[in-house]
């Protein structure tokens, strides 16, 4: 398999993660996309044509984008994805709320901000991100104050989808002392066997 990836992405980060998991090999396709390396014609008619990364390529004629997608399509049939249809439900659940809620509101501060392009348009959206990445911090904090992992009380594939841009939020200027029980799922998830870093 060959992983279609940028550095510090969360998004490749948790393919990355679930991968080495499950022990299966892959090659790393780096790609800059402050350079525009995902918009190149060639990238677009190859590789996505929504100019983006990750994309697994599982076969010459079987590219698969999005990450969450990715995520469903390797954990089928691993302990990562329950059986159980009440189970999968609950992950697709965390899986849309991860993409819906949280990514865009947490990783996108910490986007702008490691990648110095704060400009006055995007300080001015600052504050209204920030706030919204809080309040799905705070939707997180509340299911782990009871429970050990976010479906079924087993780690899978919802956790490594929210544990993504969870675990670097400090780097978008958010204070996840505030969290108590997040921060303790922040330690088991990475206690996990096989557990990779973010670069």
């Amino acid at each position: 398999m060959r992983l279609h990836d940028t550095p510090q992405s969360g998004n490749g980060y948790k393919v990355r993660l679930l991968l080495t998991r499950l022990n299966i090999p892959f090659e790393r396709v780096l790609y800059d996309i402050d350079k525009g390396e995902t918009r190149t014609a060639e990238f677009l008619a190859r590789v996505n044509p929504n100019g983006r990364v990750p994309v697994l390529e599982i076969a010459p004629d079987f590219l698969l984008a999005e990450s969450n997608a990715i995520l469903w399509y390797l954990a089928e049939g691993t302990p990562f994805l329950a059986d159980d249809r009440r189970r999968r439900a609950e992950t697709l659940q965390w899986l849309f709320f991860e993409q819906y809620s949280h990514e865009p509101n947490i990783a996108t501060p910490r986007y702008w901000i490691t990648h110095r392009v704060l400009d006055p348009l995007r300080e001015a959206q600052l504050p209204g991100k920030t706030e919204q990445g809080y309040a799905a911090l705070g939707v997180l904090e509340r299911r782990l104050e009871g429970h050990p992992f976010l479906v079924g009380d087993r780690y899978g594939i919802a956790d490594i989808a929210l544990y993504a841009y969870t675990h670097v939020a400090g780097e978008g200027g958010f204070d996840l002392g505030r969290f108590p029980a997040l921060r303790r799922w922040l330690a088991r998830v990475a206690a996990e066997p096989r557990h990779v870093v973010i670069e």
